[in-house]
């Protein structure tokens, strides 16, 4: 079934990417109360790699449940895609760290995709589910509780490496190895990794910024960059 989509909005995805963009795990897991030296935290941060076909429904893969719905999850935030050519800096950079599929929290590792091949509001399938990308992540504090560092929050945003939020355009089945198709793209042709530049302040394009305001981007992005422009023009 081709993806649904407003002509208005949407249009047709405009190129083949040069790689094969593939997904090499399907990552899940439910909440569970970690003891932290600030008191006892529920997370569901600790995904683990699932085999056969999963199924995919609205704001959830099967067998995957957020603990804190407030700031994760929900209709925008329904699938997050982390790429693993990602890993070999970590792998640099936390040299003692084990790092299995899923150890950024991950429900999809993907390969031949990254921050800068996809844009808002692009729509993607994958096995018989198709969806939009949303918005970038922006890192909480579970995330030095996966990984064992009171640093990693700072590092992970440092990296420019957040990756993808979704959410669900039509609910399927997906399994590891399944292809990532692109279907439809937004005609505001702003990348994930333009979005995450722009609020950092390593881009100032106001053309750009324009295309940002329009596109579907989801989240509190849109006014937490122009707030930082604002305050850097204050600055100035």
């Amino acid at each position: 079934m081709p993806a649904p989509r407003n002509k208005d909005i949407i249009s047709e995805y405009p190129f083949v990417p040069p790689l094969t963009m593939r997904v090499l795990s399907i990552n899940v897991g439910g909440p569970r109360q970690v003891e932290t030296r600030a008191g006892p935290v529920l997370t569901s941060i600790f995904k683990s790699p699932v085999q056969g076909k999963v199924a995919l429904v609205r704001h959830n893969l099967h067998g995957d449940r957020q603990s804190d719905l407030r700031v994760h999850g929900g209709p925008y935030k329904a699938v997050y895609l982390y790429p693993f050519e990602h890993y070999a800096y970590w792998s640099r950079e936390l040299p003692d760290a084990d790092l299995p599929y899923g150890a950024f929290g991950e429900n999809l590792t993907t390969e031949g995709l990254t921050e800068d091949d996809v844009h808002i509001g692009d729509h993607l399938r994958i096995g018989s589910a198709i969806l939009q990308v949303t918005q970038p992540r922006m890192p909480c504090y579970k995330l030095a509780i996966r990984l064992g560092r009171a640093d990693m929050v700072k590092r992970f945003w440092a990296s420019g490496h957040p990756g993808v939020y979704f959410s669900v355009v039509q609910e399927g089945e997906l399994e590891s190895g399944d292809a990532i198709e692109p279907l439809a793209s937004d005609p505001n042709r702003v990348s994930v990794g333009d979005v995450v530049r722009l609020f950092k302040g390593e881009l100032v394009d106001d053309d750009l910024l324009r295309r940002v305001l329009k596109s579907p981007l989801h989240g509190s992005w849109k006014k937490d960059i122009q707030s930082h422009l604002l305050e850097g023009e204050m600055v100035e």
